[in-house]
């Protein structure tokens, strides 16, 4: 595998191409975000290891066009810092976060979890290619529909039990559906669905597993996610919803809110089924629904 490696700093670079030396990975050394979006683009790698402090990567914009250059094709950002972790300046948008100063065999832990991820985004867009020829897509969101969902669900947990990877599930719903649609009609309630499948996706990973499970509720799979990241990813499609300004005409803007259950598991063993955690996500959620909805609840399986 071609991994991209973005560092400016000569030290540190040694250190990555030493850390990944072997017949395995064939490290390429760039330097800048433009190189690395031509290799992108080219399909010649779909790996990007870079230090955000480099100052075009810093660029708020940069993994948001590394994701469009190629949007066929998933790729996989790991980005190293000198930072806190816990800083709220941390970057969002990669897959993986590791500060400075890392060990090697810390780096090698993640590079093999990338590839095992990217082969899996690669399956899952086979997967989906065979998917368009069949009415599995639902017509409104374009998600897949439940029975699909679940199929693909299934896939997603069978990888991950056999590539030893944690996989956490998502149950969005939003809270005030009803009354919008009470208020205003189906058809301006079909436009909120619409727009809040269309954050989900903006929101989540290419390759992440994504259906309408029914009316206004929808459901993530995360493989490779566990807990706190998956608290993330629902917080940012929250967050990302209520931003979004939905206009109606006579009306003041809507206020969408969502809330979000999430169901995590470490350790998938041999009994472990996709619609029961399907279902524990979807309590979770009514949690945070009776809780006041906006929020988020997880639960640890």
């Amino acid at each position: 595998m071609k991994i991209l490696v973005l560092e400016n700093n000569l030290k540190e670079l040694a250190f990555i191409k030493q850390a990944l030396s072997g017949k395995r990975y064939e490290v390429i050394s760039i330097t800048s975000s433009e190189q690395a979006l031509s290799y992108i683009r080219s399909g010649e790698s779909r790996f990007l290891i870079a230090n955000w402090e480099a100052n075009d990567v810093r660029d708020p914009q940069f993994i948001a066009r590394a994701r469009a250059v190629n949007p066929a094709e998933p790729i996989y950002i790991l980005l190293t810092t000198t930072k806190n972790l816990e800083d709220e300046s941390t970057p969002t948008g990669m897959d993986d976060i590791i500060q400075k100063p890392f060990k090697a065999a810390d780096l090698k832990t993640r590079v093999a979890m990338a590839e095992r991820i990217l082969s899996m985004a690669s399956s899952l867009a086979v997967a989906r290619n065979q998917l368009e020829n069949q009415a599995v897509f639902d017509s409104l969101t374009s998600f897949m529909n439940r029975a699909a969902l679940i199929r693909q669900a299934n896939g997603e947990l069978e990888r991950s039990r056999r590539a030893s990877l944690p996989l956490s599930l998502i149950a969005l719903d939003i809270d005030n559906f009803k009354a919008i649609n009470d208020k205003f009609g189906s058809e301006t309630g079909d436009d909120v669905l619409r727009i809040v499948a269309q954050t989900i996706r903006e929101k989540s990973r290419p390759y992440d597993c994504i259906g309408r499970w029914s009316g206004d509720e929808f459901v993530i799979a995360l493989a490779g996610v566990i807990g706190a990241d998956a608290e993330k990813v629902a917080d940012r499609v929250i967050a990302g919803v209520r931003g979004t300004r939905i206009e109606v005409q006579d009306e003041a803007p809507l206020n969408v809110k969502l809330s979000a259950g999430i169901a995590s598991v470490a350790r998938i063993s041999t009994s472990t089924e996709v619609e029961p955690l399907i279902q524990q996500a979807r309590q979770a959620m009514t949690r945070a629904k009776e809780a006041g909805g906006n929020q988020i609840f997880l639960v640890y399986i």
